[in-house]
């Protein structure tokens, strides 16, 4: 192990901590320091012990060795509120707001301002108002503080969880994969946040797989590897490769499997694709083929999630005709898309995605059991070793990293979880394959067994759309570049010549007259 950050100024200090799940010791006699007022970037492929190691701190879990310091004073932290009061601060990568309060509410939840009038304690609703709008002046946060946060979006719902952070006056702030949800020009804001916050001798653990994002914020960058940390170094002696080096602990020489598949026939073929919901898409023409990669790019706000999770079935659309395999057809839910033999790999798999409280073996058989639930029974009863054949194809085909089929998928890391619905959608046989974000929060080296098991995926025929934000993703994977802007598809691009100035000009170039757009 190399450590060439040493000094006795450490603001949050760890010494030898380990932390065992069943069938996992997720981290192991782990040492880490941050010096006040720095910028430290903790990187490491999924399944790392990152975000483990984070909430030992935070008192999310409680470590089984080892010893937490802060300003050289030893911490016994049994719980997050102990953690805040001792100002530690914690961004979490699993955004869970109080969807039903307002964006004010969520910021002080746990210590709304009160007053007492009559001997009666209230709660001080005008001072909450004023110190919120205070708050997100200063951040340069653009939100209404009395916005319901089911109204918001999930970058908006991001910029609260930021905020909600620096109004505790923490010491040490954890920020836990913070940009994963924010638009370029937010993440600008989170960084000039950060950069204040450092100046003011905040301490700032920044996790994160984007390693632009980690080169350009960071001071120095601790790498972990199975639970253990591989060595902390001066950001400015890394780059790309050093850093995806160490943490693979292997180099990887192609960010992207080499193409193989031939696109044959139109399977998949929308006509005026146009949404029930106002301001959504319109007037959508799109065709997808047989062993075909189709990426579709564009901004936030472009629809195109909307659009996919349309043609799943999952919203109504206006007008406009729907063809698999030159045959119209109505697909109004997602049970009737299964049937017509699509899958929908969606954008946040934690939300949406997996079941948590569940184990490997039941995500994985769920939706073919939901589609035939005759398949898993003998008799009345659920077989397991019917489940257990299912879903061990899957295990030994995509090489999903689990201690049992019988562990909850909670504890797996992103790129297994991710792994583990591909299997789950390809349990189903499907010819299409509609893949939403699917390398979101997944460390370089995952990211590439993803791609390689997209790419084989395509080689067997398999129709793939897949959204992604990440220009180099969309290039180096794509045969064509479907381009949405503004709820419209604004060109179409050749995979093989497409460019990012391309993409971007058609992203942000289409403009819809007021009678044009959808209302």
């Amino acid at each position: 192990m190399e450590i060439l950050m040493n000094d006795d100024s450490s603001m949050l200090e760890l010494r030898n901590i380990s932390k065992t799940f069943p069938g996992v010791k997720a981290l192991d006699r782990v040492s880490f320091q941050i010096k006040p007022g720095r910028v430290h970037a903790l990187m490491g492929e999924n399944g790392a012990g990152k975000s483990t190691l984070m909430k030992c701190i935070f008192g999310i879990y409680r470590q089984d060795e080892g010893e937490i310091f802060l300003n050289g004073n030893l911490l016994k932290i049994e719980n997050p509120r102990q953690a805040l009061d001792s100002g530690i601060a914690m961004i979490h990568q699993e955004l869970q707001p109080i969807r039903t309060r307002s964006a004010m509410e969520n910021i002080w939840a746990g210590r709304i301002p009160s007053r007492r009038f009559l001997g009666v304690r209230w709660v001080d609703d005008q001072k909450m108002l004023e110190d919120t709008k205070s708050l997100f002046e200063e951040l340069g946060i653009d939100i209404d503080p009395g916005t319901i946060v089911s109204n918001l979006s999930s970058s908006h719902c991001q910029l609260l969880e930021i905020a909600r952070a620096v109004s505790s006056d923490a010491r040490v702030i954890i920020m836990d994969e913070p940009t994963s949800s924010l638009t370029n020009a937010e993440a600008k804001l989170l960084f000039g946040i950060i950069r204040k916050l450092s100046n003011k001798g905040v301490s700032i653990v920044f996790i994160s797989h984007k390693i632009d994002e980690v080169l350009e914020i960071s001071e120095e960058v601790t790498i972990m590897r199975d639970g253990q940390i591989v060595g902390t170094w001066p950001t400015n002696e890394l780059n790309n490769d050093l850093i995806v080096k160490r943490m693979v602990g292997r180099e990887i020489n192609h960010r992207f499997p080499p193409k193989t598949h031939t696109p044959g026939d139109v399977i998949l073929e929308i006509q005026g694709f146009t949404s029930a919901k106002n301001h959504s898409f319109a007037k959508v023409n799109l065709s997808l083929r047989k062993g075909e990669i189709l990426g579709i790019g564009g901004l936030v706000g472009s629809q195109r999630t909307e659009l996919v999770e349309s043609i799943f079935g999952l919203h109504p659309v206006r007008s406009g005709k729907l063809f698999i395999n030159g045959q119209e057809t109505v697909i109004d839910s997602p049970r009737k898309a299964i049937k017509d033999k699509m899958a929908l790999l969606t954008e946040d798999r934690r939300i949406s995605g997996i079941f948590p409280k569940l184990t490997v073996m039941e995500n994985i058989t769920i939706a073919k059991q939901s589609s035939d639930p005759a398949i898993y029974r003998k008799g009345p009863f659920l077989s397991d070793p019917l489940r257990i054949h299912a879903a061990n194809q899957y295990i030994d085909a995509f090489a999903i990293k689990t201690a049992s089929l019988k562990t909850f998928i909670k504890y797996l890391s992103g790129g297994n979880q991710q792994k583990v619905l591909l299997g789950r959608w390809m349990l189903t046989d499907p010819e299409i394959l509609i893949m939403d974000e699917p390398t979101r929060g997944i460390d370089a080296g995952a990211k590439y067994e993803i791609y390689s098991l997209i790419e084989k995926m395509a080689n067997n025929g398999k129709a793939i759309i897949m959204i992604s934000s990440e220009m180099p993703e969309l290039l180096g994977m794509s045969d064509r570049i479907a381009v949405m802007c503004e709820g419209r598809l604004s060109g179409i691009l050749d995979g093989k010549t497409a460019t990012d100035e391309q993409v971007m000009r058609l992203a942000s170039s289409y403009k819809l007259s007021d009678e044009d757009r959808v209302s």
